[in-house]
């Protein structure tokens, strides 16, 4: 069994929450299970998401990350991806972009009717154009590794990222909420590790 680990497990307050009260103890507490499943579970992390983690981790917890995470980057010359994503990424891109002007045009009608108002109309503006051109899309080449590497490995992407899981859905890579992980890692461990946690 293999999974894929995001930077959101650990980092996402929402999701961080079931682990640990900081990205540090969050990771230390999936240690402990990685350690119990050590030989018959596997996870990976490909670079770009490693350092993304490594960012917010103490250095200390590094040499048992080493150890029970596998860091490999996704083979980008030899993986195949089918021209229908490609085609469904264009589109996506051009609806998004359609959408962002439709938030902007918003705030100039609104910045002409309020004038004294200006900077919250910019804040506005940002925030809105930032959810129409960015929430639900994989906006990184991080995010992109994460998708080529479960693909590549046949493996199980864990993440809270929604544009990640609905690429993985329209790939057909396998997914689990980060949300549930933690409930994955406890079963995982009563069954194949034999401990109750």
């Amino acid at each position: 069994m293999r999974f894929v680990l995001d930077t959101s497990i650990f980092v996402n307050p929402e999701i961080r929450k079931r682990f640990g009260e900081n990205p540090t103890e969050a990771m230390r507490e999936f240690l402990r299970y990685a350690e119990i499943l050590f030989g018959r579970v596997e996870f990976y992390m490909p670079p770009g998401i490693y350092r993304e983690v490594m960012h917010f981790v103490d250095e200390e917890l590094k040499p048992d990350i080493e150890l029970y995470i596998i860091k490999k980057p996704p083979n980008l010359h030899d993986l195949k991806i089918p021209a229908f994503v490609v085609y469904e990424l264009i589109e996506d891109i051009r609806r998004r972009i359609d959408k962002g002007l439709r938030v902007a045009e918003k705030a100039v009608r609104e910045s002409v009717v309020e004038t004294d108002n200006v900077d919250k109309i910019i804040q506005k503006l940002r925030r809105n154009y930032r959810k129409a051109l960015r929430e639900g899309i994989v906006d990184s080449k991080e995010d992109f590794e994460l998708i080529l590497l479960a693909k590549e490995l046949d493996a199980t992407i864990v993440s809270a990222d929604v544009g990640i899981l609905t690429w993985a859905q329209k790939m057909g890579i396998k997914w689990i909420d980060a949300s549930t992980f933690k409930d994955v890692l406890e079963g995982l461990a009563r069954k194949l590790g034999g401990k109750n946690l």
